[in-house]
């Protein structure tokens, strides 16, 4: 795929902090053995990648918006534009040594997600999108799972940790979806379940209490590779919610059935 410049601009920040993350999760492996732990050494990587993404993006783009998980939201001279960006999606994966994280970098413009790239440098996975051109992973173009039938699909989701006040909603989405399909996934990275939908390895993801630059470059992937993506409250917007459900072309409203039932 021939990208714009933004998109390459996009691919080239994140392969950087990709490459920078590599490096550092190989450190990890060998530290969280050691008495210390690698909780501080995983927080000022995921910190440097930031650092790395934003000095790409808005030293080609200054008067573009900003929002990272890192370093907060920014206003920019054009009021229209916006980098959303998630330098270590999956950090507890990665505080692990569990090579299954990402970095996410979404373009929006006039609150429409218009271009993403979610890299996986672990395995070397790099999948982007633009609106209008179609989803891609590496050079291969992305088609979401054609399967029809939900006992024969596997779902992604994340399971609330640490006492998070969406955990019963979500038990109780998992009790209404487990016996009705193949099975449901839980890996730890909502950029990577967007983009295994995309690429039809699920037929579909749903999340409470999750935030923007978790799944802004996401939800393009999935949309250009032929799926749908909504929030979990009806005439909602995703990112105001932080809350959403995408699926492939014929299971997404069966998906939004069994997740929308009230409790």
């Amino acid at each position: 795929m021939q990208g714009s410049a933004n998109l390459n601009l996009m691919i080239k920040a994140a392969r950087k902090a990709g490459r920078a993350l590599v490096k550092d999760f190989r450190e990890v492996e060998n530290l969280q053995v050691s008495s210390k732990g690698p909780g501080d050494f995983v927080s000022k990587a995921d910190r440097e990648a930031e650092r790395i993404i934003k000095e790409e993006l808005r030293g080609a783009r200054p008067s573009y918006g900003w929002l990272g998980e890192e370093t907060g939201e920014e206003a920019g001279e054009d009021p229209t534009r916006r980098w959303i960006v998630d330098p270590l999606d999956g950090t507890t994966n990665f505080l692990h040594g569990l090579p299954h994280w990402a970095v996410s970098i979404a373009l929006e413009h006039k609150g429409e997600v218009v271009a993403g790239v979610v890299f996986d440098a672990a395995k070397d996975e790099l999948y982007y999108a633009e609106k209008g051109l179609g989803a891609f992973m590496n050079e291969t173009r992305l088609r979401v799972s054609g399967r029809r039938s939900m006992i024969e699909a596997i779902f992604a989701t994340g399971v609330p940790f640490g006492g998070k006040s969406t955990l019963p909603a979500t038990l109780q989405d998992l009790a209404r979806l487990m016996p009705v399909c193949a099975g449901v996934r839980r890996f730890g990275s909502a950029a990577l379940d967007l983009a295994y939908v995309a690429a039809g390895r699920y037929e579909g993801y749903w999340e409470r209490g999750i935030n923007a630059w978790d799944i802004a470059a996401g939800l393009i992937l999935v949309k250009e590779a032929g799926g749908f993506c909504g929030p979990v409250r009806e005439g909602r917007d995703i990112f105001e919610q932080g809350a959403v459900i995408a699926g492939n072309a014929e299971l997404f409203e069966l998906l939004c059935k069994v997740i929308r039932q009230p409790a």
